[in-house]
């Protein structure tokens, strides 16, 4: 078995992501039902990861997505461009009443003792529309692409994001590009496509084309049916359970080369221990561990996995991917919105072992 991960040394772009843009409505620490007032920020998994590598990380960054012609999209496309990401738009005019519309995520940020609350409004959703033939990939492959990225929230959004997603990945494949894939399982949403047995069947046909897995032991369980870990970890800090999940992992996907995740033990809403792990070719990588104080929660995980996709891009060893991740994760914790305010300078400062107080 192969477990060398071969990525392009030169491309247009060093990542391209496939997904759904969306605008979060942030009443900060009041609840929605009292809340008079509320910030908007874009985002959107794959997005975040491409904003974060380019306004971070310096590197050239795309999205394909769907845009919807009126103020919202306006108002996201502003975002994307600020952020030194590509876009790839499919375009859809709002017909100025029903849509179809960029979606609303409502997330409140929670304080002490009370946990963020989050729903959605992705009724009419114009990246749920899209579908294959919708991108010309021969066209954005040709000029070259090094790393190709897609999660699972937009593969919940349809049957036909989910194909588009694999014809992507085979694009990705067939011009030597990365491909990764970010379970972010989310029962709400799939519940609301068909269940359980929907998720397992279609992250399933998706992960067969996928060399980079981001997901946590629940998304391994819920989102592609392996089963659980046998090892009872000690706590949420202690990657033993996940590194049991595996072997498993790369029995049923065997063209898998690295799985990675967070490890957060939280406290309360505004306090954390965070850590990260991952599992590169059959060896196993643990990142220190720190105490967070969160500003808001919401992308962190994204802050890891650009972290993370930046270090096996620019060519860091496996640990100090692991590292670089980890501490850009949790400092994007520490700034409100979904996407990265961090310098490269204090991410390698912080992966170093620099201002906060790190237990080894």
């Amino acid at each position: 078995m192969d477990m060398s991960l071969e990525i392009p040394t030169t491309g247009a772009l060093d990542v391209l992501g496939l997904g759904a843009l969306i605008h979060r409505l942030d009443p900060g620490i009041v609840p929605f039902r009292k809340a008079s007032s509320c910030a908007v920020h874009v985002s959107g998994g794959e997005f975040n990861c491409a904003a974060n590598l380019a306004d971070c990380f310096g590197m050239r960054t795309g999205i394909a997505t769907a845009m919807v012609e009126y103020p919202i999209g306006e108002l996201i496309a502003g975002q994307v461009r600020s952020m030194g990401v590509t876009p790839f738009y499919k375009m859809f005019k709002h017909d100025g009443v029903r849509g179809p519309n960029m979606a609303a995520v409502y997330s409140d940020r929670g304080f002490g003792v009370r946990g963020p609350v989050v729903f959605y409004n992705r009724s009419n959703e114009a990246a749920a529309q899209l579908k294959p033939g919708d991108f010309d990939w021969r066209a954005i492959f040709g000029a070259g692409v090094r790393w190709f990225h897609s999660g699972g929230i937009f593969a919940s959004l349809s049957e036909t994001t989910a194909e588009l997603i694999i014809e992507g990945m085979q694009a990705a494949k067939a011009h030597g590009a990365v491909v990764s894939f970010d379970l972010n399982y989310r029962e709400k949403l799939w519940s609301a496509a068909g269940g359980a047995d929907r998720a397992v069947s279609v992250l399933g046909r998706i992960v067969e084309h996928v060399d980079v897995l981001v997901g946590n032991e629940e998304d391994l369980q819920k989102g592609l049916g392996i089963q659980g870990p046998q090892v009872a970890a000690k706590s949420k800090l202690d990657p033993s359970a996940f590194f049991d999940m595996m072997e498993r992992v790369v029995a049923r996907f065997p063209n898998m080369k690295i799985v990675a995740t967070t490890l957060r033990e939280v406290h309360s809403t505004s306090r954390h221990a965070w850590g990260a792990v991952a599992w590169i070719g059959g060896k196993t990588y643990v990142s220190p561990t720190c105490e967070l104080d969160v500003f808001d929660r919401v992308g962190g995980g994204d802050g890891f996995a650009s972290g993370l996709f930046y270090g096996l891009l620019s060519g860091a060893s496996p640990d100090e991917a692991v590292r670089l991740g980890w501490a850009h994760g949790a400092l994007l914790t520490t700034f409100p919105g979904d996407t990265t305010m961090a310098s490269l300078e204090q991410v390698r400062a912080f992966a170093q072992g620099g201002s906060a107080r790190i237990a080894r």
